[in-house]
């Protein structure tokens, strides 16, 4: 990932059309710009050609099994929480093939892969979502199987991160130790203030192309008190998360598989998968192999799958998680327990989107806490 070791470059700040300019120059350099705009009711990160497509003066609300829009009081572009779609599927496609062939004389010939495709610049990434990125490039940076795909679309991605100033009702990020401050993983980073004259960027550096991408823009220096409100704004979402996460009892998770609580939660649950969906770690996947009606032609593919799926488990004999129960308890000790076993992190990085999207809103960190309650007075 860009960014993790190199030490933040001098502060600047520019308006709007700085930020236009920004892309521009990003555009210019080949890059397919990736941003936050406003479609079917939400706020999604897809292709932006400049700046109008952001979503100015657009907030959300986000409760348990609810994300509406709604409108704010000033012109800031940054100024929802995070989107329903995180920067997951461009980096992790939810479809893509493997491997094509066809039948030859000789046999079969497995085909040329198809072109790569121009890198990524993300613009408004979260530190949330920063953290998420690096968690899948444990995942997919396996020393013996690593995922050469994944990691070339990382590693080629240009990052412009976005501090939050404002914490969403669902955002635990501070209890993870993600957020809202980023601290690596980017090569621009923004805060924005917003105000009556429209919103102003403090940008900083944070690889040599950063820098460099930076020195294309007509900046000032960023005053004292510019750095103050930046940092005011940040440390005030820290304070202000809409929720907390027990991260002493969530990391044991792997020692309570017989909880009452599972029962519990299993009588709410669909399993319908919505959170791993939305979930910006979570990287199961199923393979199918695709054949035309005659037999020449090939295709394998890799697609999302969740472990939330009675098929998800299936060995010879049956599925091994046939019940809600054990299917809900197998994410959640993964996500928050059994994933530091793996990756020495947790596979939760705060960002609330299992809340809002779970249909019956179901909460992960009320999950947790009322495990953490059983537990008092045990020694």
């Amino acid at each position: 990932m860009p960014g993790v070791d190199t030490p933040a470059s001098a502060a600047t700040v520019f308006d709007l059309d700085g930020l236009a300019a920004l892309v521009t120059a990003l555009k210019s350099k080949g890059y397919r710009v990736i941003g936050p705009r406003v479609a079917d009711d939400a706020v999604v990160y897809d292709d932006i050609d400049d700046v109008r497509d952001l979503p100015a003066g657009i907030g959300d609300e986000q409760a348990g099994g609810r994300y509406r829009l709604r409108k704010r009081g000033d012109s800031a572009v940054f100024g929802y929480t995070v989107s329903p779609q995180g920067w997951k599927r461009h980096l992790f496609p939810p479809r893509q093939k493997l491997f094509a062939a066809r039948r030859s004389a000789t046999g079969f010939e497995v085909l040329p892969p198809d072109p790569a495709p121009p890198p990524f610049a993300f613009i408004g990434v979260r530190a949330c979502e920063l953290a998420a990125m690096a968690v899948q490039a444990k995942v997919f940076g396996d020393k013996d199987y690593a995922d050469p795909g994944y990691q070339g679309r990382l590693k080629d991605a240009f990052v412009v991160a976005v501090e939050c100033g404002e914490a969403g009702d669902l955002c635990f990020c501070a209890s993870m130790g993600t957020g809202p401050a980023v601290k690596a993983g980017y090569d621009v980073k923004l805060v924005e203030l917003a105000g009556k004259d429209g919103p102003r960027f403090i940008a900083t550096a944070g690889t040599a192309r950063g820098e460099k991408m930076l020195g294309k823009l007509k900046a000032a220096k960023a005053a004292d008190g510019d750095l103050k409100a930046a940092a005011d704004r940040v440390a005030k979402a820290a304070k202000k998360m809409g929720r907390k996460m027990e991260t002493a009892t969530s990391a044991r998770l792997k020692e309570f598989s017989e909880h009452p609580r599972w029962d519990q939660v299993a009588a709410r649950c669909m399993t319908c998968g919505n959170c791993t969906m939305v979930c910006p770690t979570c990287f199961c996947t199923t393979v199918e192999d695709v054949t035309d009606l005659k037999g020449d032609n090939a295709e394998r593919w890799r697609m999302w799958d969740s472990c939330f799926s009675v098929e998800f488990s299936y060995i010879h004999g049956g599925p091994i998680r046939s019940e809600a129960r054990s299917r809900y308890r197998q994410w959640i000790t993964h996500k928050l327990s059994t994933w530091f076993d793996q990756f020495g992190t947790a596979g939760c990085v705060g960002c609330g989107r299992c809340i809002a999207w779970c249909p019956v809103g179901i909460d992960i960190t009320e999950e947790v806490a009322a495990i953490h309650e059983s537990l008092k007075g045990r020694k």
